[in-house]
């Protein structure tokens, strides 16, 4: 594509966002006449009409819509880049903030995350853990880390960990005086560990897979933590079942500290990613820490 057709590009968006050829012509830095001109142009070349225009106010069509969706966000990721360069001439400097949960961190991001600020200094890392599905534009955030399913679309996700299962286990004392689950149903009938969400307040539903069958079981127990680490700890102690990360829980089975259950109900799904606003500007700081943690099978 020629670079005045880019420019065409350029200049729709900058219409459609702003709804109104007096303020996109300012913010171009043109008159209005040459944009408007563009436009027109931009439209003949398409075959189509992008913008609905009336005396007192201009819209996207429904094909201005899809342009704006699908082209607007590559081109914010084009310079973007270019920023990036400029940016690198300098020291990469700045806080990035990021919400995940005490287990990415642990295993994930902080691993990562300490010999990149050993090499800069100057960057600054703030890691809430939050397992609730935090607005991160709302909230501030630079970025956040969840599992691929709950990405929100719109938002650039970047895989930093591979595929991951979750597993039901127990201690081997737990199980002298209970049978072991065959079927995620009998779990009702076992003192659980539950995970409390902040989010609405509730209790996380396990997750279960079998031949294509999906089930969500709500189990019940005497203890209900927030954090990952504790509802490992009480299972170590034979306090009750507990559906943590399966990585978590291996080397303790493998020292027949726990014993796990309800295995072939529990497929792998997508794991860890960080993931952020589409439209923002990343910083030298960002950029370098998103290659750090970026995933490499």
């Amino acid at each position: 594509m020629q670079r005045t057709n880019l420019n065409d590009l350029v200049a729709f968006l900058t219409v459609a966002r702003e709804s109104s050829f007096t303020r996109a012509a300012a913010k171009l830095g043109v008159s209005q006449s040459t944009l408007s001109h563009t436009i027109r142009d931009l439209e003949t070349r398409l075959g189509i009409r992008l913008l609905t225009r009336t005396t007192r106010s201009v819209s996207p069509t429904a094909a201005g819509e899809r342009l704006l969706d699908t082209v607007g966000p590559r081109l914010e990721e084009v310079d973007a880049e270019l920023r990036l360069l400029s940016d690198l001439r300098s020291k990469p400097s700045g806080t990035i903030r990021i919400t995940s949960t005490d287990y990415a961190t642990d295993t994930i991001l902080w691993p990562k995350v300490m010999p990149l600020l050993r090499r800069y200094r100057d960057i600054k890392v703030e890691i809430i853990n939050d397992y609730g599905l935090t607005d991160i534009v709302a909230q501030r955030y630079d970025a956040g880390v969840r599992s691929g399913e709950q990405v929100a679309k719109g938002m650039i996700a970047v895989r930093i960990a591979p595929d991951m299962s979750m597993a039901v286990v127990g201690a081997p004392s737990y199980f002298k005086t209970r049978p072991e689950p065959t079927h995620p149903r009998d779990l009702v009938h076992h003192n659980c560990i539950n995970l409390r969400l902040p989010t609405h307040g509730g209790l996380y539903a396990w997750e279960f897979e079998k031949r294509n069958r999906e089930l969500r079981v709500r189990v019940d127990g005497q203890i209900t933590f927030n954090g990952t680490p504790q509802i490992l700890g009480a299972a170590l102690s034979g306090f009750g079942l507990a559906y943590i990360p399966e990585d978590l829980a291996a080397p303790h089975v493998a020292r027949k500290q726990l014993e796990r259950v309800l295995e072939d109900w529990c497929p792998p799904y997508s794991g860890y990613h960080l993931y952020y606003p589409s439209r923002r500007q990343p910083s030298a700081a960002f950029a370098l820490l998103v290659d750090a943690l970026r995933y490499r099978a």
